[in-house]
């Protein structure tokens, strides 16, 4: 078991919860924890390589985080999702959200909450590391420092 999925574990001592199947998670409830999975993930490698004035690190971070490089991240990565991660992906970016961010594309942020969904998803089966080498093969396929 890796650091982060100590963090999963240590929830649910503290606090209890009925066994859940995670595919029984509505997607769009997956893109909401998988934006803050994967925004910990930016943040995370963002302060131990990058470093500098907190203006620079949130400018990086702000970079990476939006609907627009988040789809050029999932796109990238997608032939190495596996079936279930592919199905969870399709699932949340096909989902009716009830707005769209105002400087995204409506494709990009589609893509987008498909991959918040599957980080969201991958962070809820304790599959955080597979959430970090998606993210690393992603930012090495696209050449994008992180």
């Amino acid at each position: 078991m890796d650091k982060s999925e100590n963090l999963l574990n240590e929830i649910h001592t503290f606090f209890p919860t009925d066994t859940r199947d995670v595919r029984g998670i509505a997607p769009l409830k997956l893109a909401y924890l998988g934006d803050a999975v994967f925004e910990i993930l930016v943040r995370t490698l963002t302060v131990e390589r990058t470093g500098g004035p907190v203006k620079k690190m949130h400018s990086h971070t702000s970079s990476l985080v939006n609907a627009k490089s988040q789809a050029r991240l999932v796109l990238a990565m997608q032939d190495q999702l596996t079936e279930e991660e592919m199905a969870v992906f399709h699932r949340g970016r096909n989902a009716k959200a009830s707005s769209v961010a105002k400087n995204a594309d409506i494709h990009d942020y589609r893509n987008a909450t498909g991959l918040e969904a599957l980080f969201g998803y991958l962070y809820l089966e304790g599959k955080s590391a597979r959430a970090v080498e998606l993210l690393k093969y992603a930012a090495q396929s696209l050449e994008i420092p992180l």
